[in-house]
């Protein structure tokens, strides 16, 4: 007999042993047991959105070596996670819950989902587009030539296939850095694709796109302005899967603080790509501070090319950074500045950036993120700086969860398995060729993982994926939508489809 939440005090909910040594030797990180769940306080629901399952019976994921993530919690290399709507309710050994669904997560990590901090998702059907091409290649093909000539059906058909892309590939939560609103019928479509797709999305509401980049030229748009509308049509509570975000345009220091001015009307946080190849050299922050300091609800994309100054008030401002490291090395932003943030005390976030170029996986963003740092520190090691730090797997992985959530402004929802937070989570398989048998839990998924070890993914309670295979989605109408759009705008581009 057990209560249908966990609660510490009472002898039924107990664990029926002490977790071994052995338990806790997952990952060299140590932590305490879970503690009970944790009340959230919650707000109405929002009019037009989805909201996370909250009816049947709990989940209990059985028997999985468990990367919590979160220090007080702990790691395991066998125990439970108990999910009670769309909440985790308990992480431990030997949870007892009669009455719950079973799920046997043996031959699993079971770990927080990704969190992705910038990714433009009107691009998921122009994948691959652009293997070779540079930052500029991207602007005149991909911005100015399709982006231009977007219709609202090719955002909804974009953000709906991109999106359903990141849950298969155990990306939870993403930011959606749009910069493709045209209109607001464009903002509408937009919304439309990630609310279908189920996937814990903040939206980052950005400029149009034109022929000649000014998004200014844009004539149906309504940016920054109809950012209250989004509020009060689509983001009018805090209980829901999608936040508000609002993607800002570079420009002079007060054009810009007027646009976050609009975005800090409605309560929406910021993003702003900043330190991008020779332009970024400017001190742009630095001018930005001087009209209105940095606030702590900003993230800082690529910021590859930021001088001490900038990197000293992103840290002081209590700003976060989001670094895309694969796309900034092939396509010329600049060296991704991993040490440059930790030597400046700030824990960077991941992220795709975009599809055109880069894969939709956050292994691969680890995994570059890791070799390239260690890289840069042998070298100093190697020319007599001893003190050189290397980072280790933990802190990818803490980059590509936990520090996500917080840039994203969903710490407190996500990015860690603790009882009260969101249940946001990915099982992955070690039973397969490219990790088994398995020696260390965290150095499989950051060295060794990819996508098809995503066995399972829950969001907000709800599975999204199972036994490998995404659930209640229409692929075949994903396809033909993804196809139509992809035909529609090379036609509207004037870009011939040559796919060899």
């Amino acid at each position: 007999m057990t209560h249908p939440s966990f609660n510490a005090d009472c002898p039924c909910c107990a664990p029926r042993s002490g977790p071994s040594r052995r338990q806790f030797l997952c990952t060299t990180a140590a932590g305490a047991v879970a503690a009970p769940a944790i009340a959230a306080s919650l707000i109405g629901p929002a009019e037009a959105a989805p909201k996370p399952a909250r009816a049947g019976r709990p989940i209990l994921l059985r028997g999985g070596c468990v990367l919590s993530l979160d220090k007080a919690v702990g790691d395991f290399e066998k125990a439970d996670v108990l999910i009670e709507g769309s909440k985790i309710s308990a992480v431990r050994p030997n949870i007892i819950a009669a009455n719950a669904t079973v799920v046997d997560a043996s031959n699993c990590i079971v770990m927080p989902g990704f969190v992705d901090t910038h990714r433009h998702m009107w691009q998921g059907f122009l994948r691959n587009v652009l293997p070779d091409g540079s930052l500029m290649d991207y602007v005149q093909l991909v911005q100015r030539k399709f982006g231009a000539n977007y219709t609202p059906e090719d955002n909804y058909a974009a953000n709906l296939l991109t999106a359903v892309g990141c849950i298969d590939v155990g990306v939870t939560t993403v930011l959606d850095w749009s910069h493709i609103h045209n209109s607001p019928e464009h903002t509408d479509a937009s919304i439309k694709g990630l609310q279908e797709s189920g996937v814990r999305a903040a939206f980052a509401y950005g400029t149009p796109q034109t022929a000649t980049g000014n998004w200014k030229e844009a004539p149906k748009h309504k940016y920054p302005g109809d950012i209250a509308r989004l509020r009060k049509q689509y983001f009018n509570s805090d209980d829901q899967l999608m936040t508000l975000f609002l993607a800002s345009p570079l420009g002079t220091p007060e054009e810009v603080i007027g646009i976050w001015k609009t975005a800090r009307d409605v309560g929406a946080r910021i993003t702003i790509h900043c330190g991008t190849g020779p332009i970024g050299r400017s001190g742009f922050l630095e001018k930005l501070h001087k009209v209105e300091p940095l606030k702590s609800d900003t993230t800082y994309v690529h910021c590859c090319e930021l001088n001490d100054t900038e990197w000293k008030l992103i840290k002081d401002s209590g700003g976060t950074v989001s670094i895309a490291g694969y796309v900034e090395m092939l396509m010329g932003h600049g060296n991704p500045p991993t040490q440059r943030a930790i030597d400046f005390g700030v824990r960077p976030s991941l992220s795709v950036d975009v599809e055109t170029t880069v894969p939709t996986d956050f292994f691969t963003q680890m995994r570059t993120i890791l070799s390239l740092q260690k890289s840069q520190a042998w070298v100093k090691q190697a020319a007599g700086d001893k003190t050189a730090p290397f980072l280790k797997a933990r802190d990818v992985l803490e980059f590509a969860t936990i520090e996500g959530a917080r840039a994203n402004g969903l710490d407190k929802k996500v990015g860690t398995l603790t009882p009260g937070k969101e249940a946001d989570i990915i099982m992955l398989r070690t039973d397969r060729l490219n990790v088994m048998p398995m020696n260390n839990a965290v150095g499989a998924v950051v060295t060794s993982m990819g996508p098809q070890n995503v066995d399972t993914v829950f969001i907000g309670g709800k599975v999204m994926k199972r036994n490998g295979q995404l659930v209640g989605v229409d692929m075949k109408r994903i396809t033909k939508i993804g196809q139509e759009a992809q035909a529609r705008a090379y036609k509207a581009a004037g870009v011939e489809n040559k796919r060899l």
